[in-house]
């Protein structure tokens, strides 16, 4: 006979939270880069309990609960595990799960069994190591991230929105300019009436019908707006987070506005993200909230190789590489594959391969724009002739300033485009 089990209501104080102010004010926790870790081989892995543990200081942040409401919630509970916080953690994990926010894997029995009475008795079936839950982020939270750091940047700026790339060239296209040329073959027929009547009344007089002939054809010319294919280069290695200072959590910030900018005012253009430290490799992305700094080393020229070998691939008008930076280079990969490293001041071996590749840009019209996150003597000189050789830009900045400085640049930036 079928039986059905009563408890308690117990209202939810989370119920009608907006999450995504919850997820902006965990945005310092979700994009970890191991600033505040004693040893270099910790890594902060996103378990359900770190999570619940972040959940709980940003609530209280917030004002949504304070240390009263904690006691209360904890109840005569023997442990965290058991009390009614606990529970109320996991529904409010369980809604940033169904709404997009978070993916669980292997799915957790505890939020399964969050606000289920009857799945108490069920739970020992499952037979899952708790601590092997883990949670990523949805490409809808790495966007809303990214949405959210390119309005803080921009707001600082007094920008509202921007449209596409500038150049000094024009074209023929549907936003009028004010001139028209006569029509050529390949050209938008986008007709300028006025003139090419005109031209045929000037020509032959008036006279019904007008006789209109091909080079009496006039079309109007609007603003060239080109497609730019983008590699930016994040230094990963451990100067980003050594003294006393986090570089490389605000260059992930930067990258995921720059992603958001890209994908919502230039959709023509490309974005790619290669992390260089003792040698480089490219990362989607999407993992690019989860990305820790190391190893120790900064393999400059290992990650403009696989820079221009990426941007190669790309069919787009301009070619740009942003590379993010706070030391000179230390590491370089050698023909066999060995990783050659000498922290110590400048090394001829490591600077002449570097400039090498950058030379290499030059010949294959791919511009650097570099900005430095650090004024050492060592590191200026080489950034100079960096700038010298591929005639790019160079910005001393400070991680509190490198947003606008990365995004006035991207929308700024005028390319004459060689036809």
């Amino acid at each position: 006979m079928a039986t059905t089990k009563y408890s308690k209501y117990r209202p939810d104080p989370f119920e009608d939270m907006d999450l995504s102010d919850l997820v902006d004010e965990l945005s310092d926790y979700l994009l970890d880069s191991g600033f505040d870790r004693v040893r270099f081989s910790e890594l902060s892995e996103r378990t359900m309990q770190s999570l619940r543990e972040a959940l709980l200081k940003a609530l209280l942040r917030q004002g949504t609960i304070t240390r009263e409401d904690i006691e209360r919630l904890m109840g005569d509970a023997e442990s965290f595990e058991e009390s009614e916080l606990r529970s109320l953690l996991d529904r409010l994990i369980r809604r940033m799960q169904d709404e997009g926010f978070i993916r669980i894997s292997p799915p957790d029995p505890d939020l399964t069994a969050a606000g289920d009475p009857d799945a108490e008795g069920r739970l020992g079936d499952v037979g899952m190591p708790r601590g092997n839950v883990k949670f990523e982020l949805t490409d809808k939270s790495i966007d809303f991230l990214g949405f959210k750091a390119l309005r803080g940047l921009l707001g600082g700026l007094g920008k509202a929105s921007f449209g596409q790339h500038e150049t000094k060239e024009l074209a023929t296209g549907v936003e009028v300019v004010g001139s028209s040329k006569p029509y050529e073959f390949g050209d938008t027929l986008n007709l300028d009436v006025s003139r090419t009547l005109l031209s045929a009344v000037g020509r032959k007089g008036i006279g019904v019908p007008i006789d209109l002939s091909y080079q009496d054809l006039h079309v109007h010319q609007s603003e060239y707006r080109s497609s730019c294919a983008t590699v930016l280069m994040l230094d990963c290695s451990h100067s980003m987070i050594l003294y006393g200072e986090d570089r490389f959590t605000p260059a992930k910030r930067v990258t995921l506005a720059l992603s958001h900018l890209i994908a919502t005012q230039f959709p023509g253009d490309r974005l790619h993200l290669v992390l260089f430290h003792d040698s480089a490799e490219e990362v989607p992305l999407s993992r690019l909230p989860a990305v820790h700094v190391g190893p120790f080393h900064t393999n400059t020229a290992e990650g403009l190789r696989l820079a221009q070998e990426i941007l190669l691939r790309e069919r787009s008008d301009m070619r740009q590489i942003i590379m993010i930076t706070d030391g000179k280079p230390s590491a370089l990969t050698l023909e066999d594959g060995r990783i050659y490293k000498n922290p110590f001041g400048l090394d001829p071996l490591i600077l002449d391969q570097t400039f090498k590749q950058v030379v290499e840009c030059r010949r294959k019209g791919i511009v650097i724009n570099t900005f430095m996150l650090a004024r050492d003597y060592s590191l200026v000189g080489f950034v100079q002739k960096v700038t010298e050789i591929v005639q790019g830009k160079a910005y001393f900045t400070t991680p509190a300033s490198l947003g606008q400085y990365v995004l006035m640049d991207y929308v700024k930036k005028k390319t004459k485009l060689i036809h």
